[in-house]
């Protein structure tokens, strides 16, 4: 599994563990970090190579082969993408070309983790998978946003000129245990201002929406994609949609927090609505979320509360 020590990856790699799976878990820890699988690292299933998936594979590690070849690696947040946009773009391109080459080679099933980013800014609400969608290939955003369409691309050219067995998952807004306090997507940014009692920055009016999934419903999706035999895409989120004031309300009540609301310019291309349809993955895979947003959100306050207690003392003033 490529990034599999990232947050969504090592939750993954738990996940097939407990399912029986031996897992190679492969990253470059440029996002990803070794304490989000530390606890498997004596796993008798699990290894552990530090790879960036941008080069190729050396043959003496692929030895014995693959059943499944998961690409989860990519930096996956705004301000990670912005800090590294030409490794992102890398990553989805040439990335993706070697691990599809490892999957050809193996005959192995290939999953990529796409992104509802494909999308863009989307015009229709709830977004299927027949929407082409609407980017900018020019903006901020673009990095990653073309990064994943690219990535989409070239796997089913490898399924039509290969008959590569290939599976797409579109992930929607995700959150859970292992997000890094720091990495600028909402729940972090919330958590870690309403547990220090800062002003929540909210950014435009806040009338913007989001679809906030819990990660272990997110990896029951992904599994029973993989395990499947549906090609995709197939969008994978919780259609259950907040506009970003609610939830900045929500967080605040749900933490006990004293923060105040404040309002910032929006980013440029800031998707305006985020909401999956997801029939498909009801249909073909029998898969719906199960934890709701209050739930879910108030099972990872403990968590996010060691983080803030973790930080750096100047970043706290």
């Amino acid at each position: 599994m490529a990034g599999g020590a990232g947050f969504v990856g090592s939750h993954l790699c738990e996940r097939l563990l407990a399912e029986g799976h031996s897992v190679v878990c492969l990253d470059n820890f440029l996002t990803g970090s070794v304490e989000n699988v530390r606890h498997l690292l004596d796993h008798p299933r699990f290894r552990l190579w530090k790879h960036d998936l941008t080069q190729p594979l050396p043959d003496a590690d692929l030895s014995g082969g693959f059943d499944y070849v998961l690409h989860l690696a990519s930096p996956a947040s705004p301000k990670d993408y912005y800090r590294y946009p030409v490794e992102t773009l890398q990553v989805g391109s040439l990335g993706t070309f070697h691990a599809l080459e490892v999957s050809r080679k193996f005959g192995s099933v290939f999953l990529l983790a796409s992104t509802s980013e494909v999308y863009g800014d989307p015009e229709v609400s709830p977004q299927s998978e027949t929407y082409w969608g609407r980017v900018n290939p020019i903006g901020p955003r673009s990095v990653y946003d073309e990064a994943k369409r690219y990535a989409e691309a070239i796997t089913m050219a490898y399924h039509r000129s290969h008959g590569l067995r290939v599976r797409i998952a579109r992930i929607f807004n995700t959150y859970g245990e292992r997000m890094r306090i720091e990495d600028g997507r909402v729940l972090p940014n919330f958590m870690m201002q309403a547990l220090q009692n800062k002003p929540i920055t909210v950014y435009g009016a806040g009338s913007q929406t989001r679809s906030f999934c819990y990660v272990s419903d997110l990896v029951d999706g992904l599994c029973r994609l993989l395990l499947g035999q549906e090609t995709g895409p197939i969008n994978l989120g919780n259609p259950e949609e907040v506009t970003i004031l609610q939830f900045s309300k929500e967080v605040i009540q749900w933490t006990g927090s004293a923060s105040e609301i404040v309002f910032e310019p929006l980013p440029v291309d800031d998707p305006q609505q985020r909401k999956p349809d997801i029939s498909r993955a009801s249909n073909l895979l029998g898969w719906h979320p199960s934890v709701s947003r209050q739930e879910g959100v108030r099972r990872v306050i403990p968590y996010f509360q060691s983080q803030v207690s973790n930080l750096d003392p100047s970043s706290k003033s």
